[in-house]
């Protein structure tokens, strides 16, 4: 079962997700332009940003995680994001592991480690300072479908500047995140029940069999499958 909340870091989704019975299957995960602070089984992770869906390995089990807003994780993790790009990787690979041992016992001790998770979070951020307020507005424009000639205009940047500074707050340039985007964009339009055709013009695709396509590169498997539950 997966439940959401969310968070009192700005921007941020506080989120729980366990097994439901004994033959609950591991589904994928699909781009979403985020990062993630993951505890499951007494570890500590990070979920970099993806371009493809993931798929955990071994029996499905039991997670609690913090999901940033797109581009803030980077200045919290003190490590550029295209370098976790398709990974998961131990929080102990990145800061280190004496502190990330008394974070993990700080987490088990706690009566509700999501809870834990999320003020750690918000510890690091207190920490860090203030995320470049350009990133939001980046995550803005390309959601709204502007294209990235139009943005990087609209932020004084050129669009090899505006790249290089996508691939170390996104972990990739701001044509794969504006992808990423519009996926999310259609997800939610045809959860709310939305039909496939005006799914695909609102959320700024060609038509349907471009939705089509664009669902199965970046999720893996086609739309139906995935509202369904497949990821």
């Amino acid at each position: 079962m997966y439940t959401e909340r969310a968070s009192r870091l700005v921007g941020a989704v506080v989120w729980t997700k366990s097994p439901v019975g004994t033959g609950a299957g591991v589904r994928p995960v699909v781009p979403d332009g985020c990062m993630d602070l993951l505890w499951s089984e007494g570890r500590l992770l990070v979920a970099g940003p993806d371009t493809r869906p993931y798929a955990p390995e071994g029996p499905a089990r039991s997670w609690a995680g913090v999901r940033f807003f797109p581009g803030t994780a980077p200045t919290l993790l003190g490590v550029p994001a295209y370098e976790l790009r398709d990974l998961r990787v131990e929080l102990a690979d990145l800061w280190p592991a004496a502190r990330v041992r008394r974070l993990g016992d700080r987490i088990a001790a706690a009566p509700d480690p999501a809870t834990a998770l999320e003020d750690i979070a918000l510890d690091r951020a207190a920490e860090a300072g203030p995320v470049d307020p350009v990133l939001r507005r980046v995550v803005q424009c390309l959601d709204e479908g502007r294209p990235v000639s139009a943005t990087a205009a609209e932020l004084g940047l050129g669009e090899r500047r505006l790249h290089r500074r996508c691939l170390t707050a996104f972990g990739y340039g701001p044509k794969t995140l504006a992808r990423i985007l519009r996926l999310q964009r259609a997800l939610a339009l045809a959860r709310s029940g939305t039909p496939y055709a005006e799914t695909a013009l609102r959320a700024g695709y060609a038509d349907q069999p471009h939705l089509a396509r664009e669902v199965r590169q970046l999720a893996g498997m086609p739309l139906g499958e995935l509202l369904a539950g497949g990821g």
